[in-house]
């Protein structure tokens, strides 16, 4: 099981903070599940933003990080300030 959590500008976009996704051997690396998400389509596109950040069990990472089951993983977009 992965457990994955969208926030700010995602969470909106696609109605929900955050759901469980049965462990898939595809999922090699954060980006095989991100781009199985790409695939539902729609709303789901705004996961191919250039900027966006993510992280494994509360890491920071990038989208050629390996996961394995029961990971948590986080998407959500880059922060500015001012």
């Amino acid at each position: 099981m992965i457990h994955v959590h969208y926030f700010a500008r995602y969470r909106e976009a696609l109605g929900v903070d955050s759901e469980q996704l049965g462990w898939d051997a595809g999922f090699a690396r954060l980006d095989d599940l991100r781009r199985h998400l790409l695939a539902r389509g729609g709303d789901w596109a705004v996961l191919g933003e250039r900027n966006l950040m993510c992280a494994r069990n509360q890491e920071l990472c990038g989208l050629d990080e390996p996961l394995a089951d029961g990971d948590e993983v986080a998407f959500f977009p880059t922060v500015t300030g001012g």
